[in-house]
C-alpha cells in the first residue's frame, strides 16, 4: 500500500479534494499478488473548475510523475468538479474486466 499512499497524500495536499478514492485495481489484471500497478482515481476538486478534461488529467499526471515512472502502469481518471459530482449523485464509473493479453476477461 506504499504506492497507493502516497497517490492519495500527494492528491490531498495539491488538490484538497471533496471527495477522493483511489482504488487498486491491480489484483484484476495479470500481476503479481500483491502489485501497486493499476489505479482508478475519483477525484472530486474545486481546483478542477474552469478546466477541460485534458487540463484535469494533465494536472494529475504531474502530481502522480514520481509514480508513473515508477511502476504504475495504468490510471482511470474521474476528475470533477463539486457540481460535476453532485449532478451525477455522487456515483463513480466502473472498470470494464481486463481482457489481458490473450483477450479473455479476468
Amino acid at each position: 500500500m506504499i504506492v497507493q499512499t502516497a497517490i492519495e497524500a500527494k492528491l490531498r495536499d495539491a488538490l484538497d479534494p471533496v471527495h477522493l478514492e483511489v482504488i487498486n485495481e491491480s489484483d484484476r489484471h495479470s500481476v503479481p499478488a500483491g502489485s501497486e500497478s493499476h489505479f482508478r482515481l475519483r477525484v472530486v476538486a474545486s481546483a478542477f473548475s474552469g478546466q477541460r478534461l485534458v487540463e484535469r488529467h494533465r494536472a494529475v499526471n504531474r502530481l502522480l510523475a514520481a509514480e508513473i515512472a515508477g511502476g504504475v502502469h495504468a490510471l482511470a481518471l474521474e476528475t470533477l468538479t463539486p457540481e460535476e459530482w453532485e449532478a451525477r449523485g455522487g456515483a463513480g464509473r466502473e472498470s470494464p474486466p481486463c481482457l489481458g493479453g490473450d483477450g479473455s476477461a479476468r
